[in-house]
């Protein structure tokens, strides 16, 4: 585990961490955050995919974690970021910085609620050979879990627009909720709850994500508390020309109590969850002589094109 610096664009600096050797791994991963979560919740994932031969690469979008300015440690507020500034310039920097590195061999997008969300907006997304993507569905507010749905109106509609116009940023950790976020990205992030279509919508990008054409492995939960199955539905549906394995994983048939929107890459669940994704991927991304894992047990599939 070695820190970097991964440069945007625009010269901010992000805080980034390699897992593993570039020079003989049999592929990339790039691990693309959810909103407002930490690099560090997905240390123990993208360690225990570099003792299976990857190059693992996890990072803080800025504004968030250890890319949160020293001077911003405190609050947020000033600091000018939107989702634009994470699709366009931090998303981008990071491919390049893993492609770089790997060279010829493939890199693999794993993306977390937003980072699976985002991909069809990414302007250097054909770099990625595939996706895996955990616990991700549009976040149009409506068409949450049921046991959400009232949270979810709470916060678009009262919490955030106060919050972020009175702070200048969104206080999520004093409120407990998502995490401190530039209040830039708070604006646009509501903005796309707001609509059908989600992101895909307010960027009037449909063409876009219809042109992604890469593999696909879609792991959503059947006690997700934010994104019920029509919402995931909705989301790898814009993806209509990849090639999709869609599965939806019920806890109890593990033998686990929870899984949840985050559950995935906690160590507790990863016995049962993480061979799955290794099996995945290296039927598609990896170099000859990945290990074989066990097919997962809980799992319904469904390949759709």
């Amino acid at each position: 585990m070695q820190p970097a610096v991964i440069r945007a664009e625009d010269g901010f600096e992000l805080a980034a961490t390699c897992f593993g050797a570039a020079h003989d791994c049999r592929a990339g991963a790039l691990i693309v955050s959810a909103m407002g979560v930490e690099q560090k919740f997905y240390a123990a994932f993208a360690h225990w995919l570099a003792e299976r031969g990857y190059f693992a690469v996890t990072f803080d979008y800025r504004g968030i974690g250890a890319s949160r300015p020293l001077r911003f440690r405190a609050s947020l507020r000033g600091f000018e970021a939107d989702l634009s500034d994470w699709i366009e310039r931090d998303v981008p920097a990071a491919v390049e910085f893993v492609a770089a590195r790997i060279g010829a061999r493939p890199l693999a997008w794993i993306g977390h609620s937003l980072g699976a969300q985002i991909l069809g907006l990414v302007p250097n997304r054909t770099r990625a050979a595939a996706m895996v993507a955990i616990a991700s569905g549009t976040g149009y507010w409506p068409r949450y879990a049921w046991r959400s749905r009232w949270r979810a109106w709470l916060l678009w509609y009262l919490l955030a627009p106060l919050a972020t116009r009175r702070c200048g940023y969104f206080p999520g950790r004093r409120l407990r909720t998502v995490g401190d976020l530039p209040a830039g990205v708070m604006r646009q992030w509501r903005a796309w709850c707001l609509q059908r279509d989600y992101c895909v919508g307010a960027q009037q990008a449909h063409a876009q994500y219809a042109s992604v054409t890469l593999p696909m492995l879609w792991l959503s939960f059947s006690d997700d508390e934010f994104m019920s199955e029509a919402n995931v539905r909705d989301m790898h549906g814009f993806y209509r020309n990849a090639p999709r394995t869609v599965e939806r994983v019920v806890p109890r048939a593990l033998g686990l109590p929870r899984i949840g929107h985050f559950g995935f890459f906690r160590p507790r669940t990863g016995a049962a969850l993480w061979p799955r994704v290794a099996q995945w991927l290296s039927e598609r991304v990896a170099q000859p002589g990945a290990a074989a894992c066990v097919p997962h047990p809980s799992s319904q599939p469904e390949e759709t094109r």
